[in-house]
């Protein structure tokens, strides 16, 4: 860059490598927390038991909170991590750009 400070563009690489991954565990948690996580009000008891709809609304109340929890939480990292590959980019280009002006300099003279 032209301050003389320098950006490791790999270490831009790597934080989005793992936020990729964390993005495909989360599509993992997603997947299990609305598929696996589900549980028929009868395995709460019968109608004798008069608390067993509530604990199967209960139930759905947090399997649903969970399911909201985990989308925020994708929507999150995805946000950081396109965030995070434009700023990527800027660096990437920024030292292209000043890579070229430097070997646009002539032997000798200054490009300023």
């Amino acid at each position: 860059m032209s301050n003389g400070m320098r950006v490791d563009l790999s270490a831009l690489d790597e934080v989005i490598r793992k936020l990729n991954g964390l993005l495909s565990d989360m599509d993992k948690a997603n997947t299990k927390a609305k598929y696996e996580t589900d549980i028929p009000s009868s395995a709460f008891g019968s109608e004798k038991f008069l608390e067993s709809n509530e604990l199967h609304e209960a139930h759905q109340k947090q399997k649903t909170r969970i399911e909201n929890m985990i989308k925020d939480l994708h929507k999150l990292i995805d946000d950081f991590g396109t965030s995070t590959s434009k700023v990527r980019d800027k660096y990437s280009n920024q030292e292209h750009a000043n890579a070229q002006g430097v070997s646009a300099t002539p032997k000798g003279g200054s490009a300023y």
